[in-house]
């Protein structure tokens, strides 16, 4: 046989998809009765601001292999491709280049169309889309009227991060050390009127909902259950004396009350700029808030040293009357609470830096059984026997009886009531930059904020000469655009001329596959219930926040609007791991990127793809080798040369039994569907083959070895599709990709056992025979057995952690 060609190959496979729409899946006729298994299979879709790199090769990748087997399994399977196209990476792309952003989206859509199909990665491109085309951001601005006209979109002065140099507003996420992360500009502290949409309200059912998600990595969850940062506690009114008025503060302990020596505000509350007003000191103060408020959250939190500003003025503590300093201080957030605090010196580590540092009182008002206190140290391992002491009638009650007690006498005081709060804040969605899609509402100074009628949407993004930043919005440049009529009242109005965030685009896109080319809708109710939630949606850690946040949060106002059935759009998360080189992830910045193309040009797509799945658990981070790429089309080329022998060979008589050949192909049929379907693991059935192929290679005489040879080349498709048809072709078959999965035989499959390491919070406790290749349900009831492991278990449910057919941890 010839000698391998990869891109001979390559090209004429990619070709033959092309060319019979291998893997187009058209919609059902009647959704409802339709019975066939189905599986949605998505990666989060790529912005086009350059080309895609190896983050987007392993996501890929990833996808194409669970898509083939499932396609193979007899399933229905939708995956599609599109591209988040408007937003600041976009933008920023175009800026550079001094070209109109437009243009360069669309070249590099272009190209990474280019580079999809050079991979081989079986998309169904007749639902194609893109976030910038008229024909999809119509539906975004159509979704914004829906949630407008249902109070979940507003408008109001807030204060937000500004970046001088991209001139827009930021995200929390989107400044480290005061600095945009983009450009490295010092960020700026404004207030701008904004839009925004209700999350909060939706809050309790981001949270509860959670039961509903089938598979998310459990970090996942708890990145966004700390995000939303739910707290049960009090909401205490503390009086302040210059102004005459009360200001909340939200406290879990309310028990402390009495220990609350003075009063922090955030920098960017709303009352800092009054006492400015108000105080000989009042630039100062001015200065140090508008210092402060430019950092990100999470870092004035944590930071080591507080730093603060005495207002001048005081409040009221409302259980003793006492009369508190109010200070500004940057370890206050206005993202959690009221953006107020009671600060507790004696029973708060934070209040207590600040305290010992600006000389100010420190109360105990809880002590340990026995009356036990700290000296030179905050009081906080509290414990339920705790009781309370120098807090006038409520001394000597118990901590849990104090909080209901104090809770109740603020509430017949009119001075507090119990309260619920989350850090979670609504979601900001405008940006004063051109690449986005316009908002789709027009200012009258009669009638206010008015929505533009559906029939006369989209709402088109101008042209505009100029689309740089320049504190505005380039769109307001646009006179002729932006000067409109009130759809009310017939007169003089003017566009909004913010554009929306481009994580609203991305919030909904998985939607609008199920139905691209609908014109009077964005989908048709029943195709979406069809094939949503998402069964498998694969994307990095970073986007645990703010895109699945935001898509969960979207499709929850979509079914309370009647507009989509379900509550969350991905039943199944994978968070694939970082590809790192010289210790480094890859970055231009660091110079240690590898450009796919280079290495498709040099050794096939085929070799990539398996290099990229073979180079360690798909989760986890993995360091790029240099020549782990040219490893992999050696062992393409053995393979071509293998089953060669077999094609070359006559074809062999029908023969019955269980060579050992035979034997070792079922057994790698059944590791490589058991890794790929049941343990969602990558590595382990590349290595898998490859045993197969070395065993092919020993004995090419066996009765089984053609048999063995076209297993081989039926389970390395998923990982290497152009190769495996070629081969499959000349074996004298047609469509591998069409074939049914193999099946592995049972008689044929090996039951050894295997020693089961149990452990109890990390130690080991008892050792076990079992069965090889149980599953981890079965392997944890297995361990919870063990009289041996029951002696050391101090809890009821435990969490378990297995290494399957090796070891089973329960932690408590």
């Amino acid at each position: 046989m010839d000698s391998y060609d990869p891109h001979a190959i390559e090209q004429k496979w990619q070709q033959v998809w092309d060319e019979t729409g291998a893997f187009a899946t058209p919609n059902p006729d009647d959704p409802a009765a339709d019975p066939d298994p189905k599986a949605y299979v998505l990666e989060m879709l790529p912005y086009p601001s350059g080309e895609l790199h190896m983050g987007h090769v392993l996501n890929y990748t990833l996808g194409d292999v669970v898509s083939h087997v499932r396609r193979r399994k007899g399933w229905s399977v939708l995956r599609p491709m599109g591209y988040d196209a408007f937003g600041l990476p976009a933008e920023n792309a175009a800026i550079r280049e001094g070209r109109d952003p437009r243009e360069v989206t669309e070249r590099n859509i272009a190209a990474i169309r280019e580079q999809i199909r050079r991979m081989g990665w079986s998309i169904d491109w007749t639902r194609e889309i893109s976030t910038h085309e008229p024909e999809y951001y119509r539906w975004t601005q159509w979704m914004f009227l829906k949630l407008f006209a249902a109070g979940l979109a507003y408008r109001k002065a807030a204060p937000v991060k500004w970046c001088p140099n991209d001139q827009t507003v930021l995200a929390n996420e989107q400044v480290i050390d005061g600095r945009c992360e983009r450009c490295g500009a010092e960020v700026e502290a404004r207030n701008l009127e904004q839009w925004l949409f209700r999350i909060t309200d939706y809050a309790d059912r981001l949270l509860d909902d959670m039961t509903l998600l089938e598979s998310w990595p459990e970090r996942v969850l708890t990145m966004q259950r700390n995000w939303i940062g739910r707290s049960e506690g009090a909401e205490v009114s503390f009086h302040i004396e210059a102004f005459a008025e009360d200001v909340p503060v939200f406290t879990t302990r309310p028990d402390t009350l009495f220990g609350a020596t003075f009063f922090v505000l955030a920098p960017e509350h709303p009352l800092v700029e009054r006492f400015a007003e108000h105080s000989p000191e009042g630039e100062a103060l001015r200065a140090y808030a508008r210092h402060a408020a430019t950092r990100k959250s999470d870092e004035r939190a944590a930071a080591e040293e507080k730093t603060g500003v005495f207002t001048g003025f005081y409040a009221i503590n409302p259980v003793n009357d006492a009369r508190i300093p109010i200070w500004v201080a940057d370890y206050v957030l206005m993202d959690y609470g009221t953006g107020a605090i009671m600060a507790v010196p004696a029973h708060d580590e934070r209040d207590f830096s600040f305290a010992v540092r600006f000389g100010l009182p420190v109360v105990t008002v809880v002590a340990a059984p026995g009356g036990e206190t700290l000296e030179g140290a905050a009081y906080v391992s509290h414990s339920e026997e705790d009781v309370l002491v120098n807090s006038g009638p409520f001394t000597g009650l118990s901590s849990p009886a104090a909080r209901r007690a104090i809770v109740e006498w603020l509430a017949r005081q009119g001075r507090g009531s119990e309260a619920v709060s989350y850090r979670l804040r609504d979601w900001l969605l405008s940006r004063q930059r051109y690449w986005g899609c316009p908002i789709p509402i027009v200012h009258c100074a009669r009638c206010g904020a008015v929505a533009v009628p559906e029939a006369d949407l989209p709402v088109v993004l101008p042209e505009v000469d100029d689309y740089l930043p320049k504190g505005r919005s380039p769109l307001a440049a646009a006179e002729d655009w932006v000067a409109t009529v009130c759809p009310t009242c017939g007169g003089d109005a003017r566009r909004e001329t913010d554009t929306m965030d481009t994580f609203v685009d991305s919030s909904w896109y998985f939607l609008r596959y199920t139905d691209p080319h609908n014109e009077t809708a964005p989908f048709d109710r029943g195709l979406v219930d069809y094939w949503l939630p998402v069964n498998q949606y694969i994307g990095g850690i970073e986007h645990a926040i703010l895109h699945l946040m935001y898509a969960r949060f979207f499709t929850k106002a979509l079914h309370d609007l009647g507009l989509v059935g379900f509550r969350e759009p991905f039943a199944r998360l994978f968070n694939q791991g970082m590809i790192y080189r010289f210790g480094a992830k890859m970055s231009k910045s660091k110079g240690n990127v590898v450009a796919p193309d280079a290495l498709v040009e040099r050794f096939g797509a085929d070799a990539l793809r398996l290099y990229i799945l073979f180079m360690g658990p798909a989760d986890q981070d993995k360091e790029w080798q240099d020549t782990g790429v040219e490893g992999m089309w050696r062992f393409l080329a053995r393979l071509w040369r293998v089953v060669g022998e077999q094609i070359a060979r006559p074809l062999p008589a029908a023969t019955e039994g269980a060579t050992p050949l035979a034997r070792k192909a079922h057994e790698t049929i059944h590791k490589v569907s058991d890794d790929i379907e049941r343990r969602f693991v990558f590595n382990t059935p590349v290595a898998a083959v490859m045993e197969l192929v070395n065993e092919i290679s020993k004995t090419p005489g066996d009765a089984q070895a053609r048999f063995a040879a076209e297993t081989a080349v039926s389970l390395i498709q998923p990982y290497a599709p152009h190769i495996a048809e070629e081969l499959w072709s000349r074996l004298g078959h047609a469509r591998l990709w069409a074939e049914p999965w193999p099946r592995a035989e049972e008689s044929l499959l090996a039951h050894d056992t295997v020693e089961l390491v149990l452990q109890v919070n990390g130690k080991v406790r008892d050792r076990m025979t079992v069965a090889a290749g149980l599953s981890d349900e079965e392997l944890i009831v297995l361990a919870k057995s063990s009289p041996r492991v029951q002696a050391h278990l101090g809890c009821e449910q435990p969490r378990a952690f297995v290494v399957p057919d090796r070891l089973v941890n329960l932690v408590c």
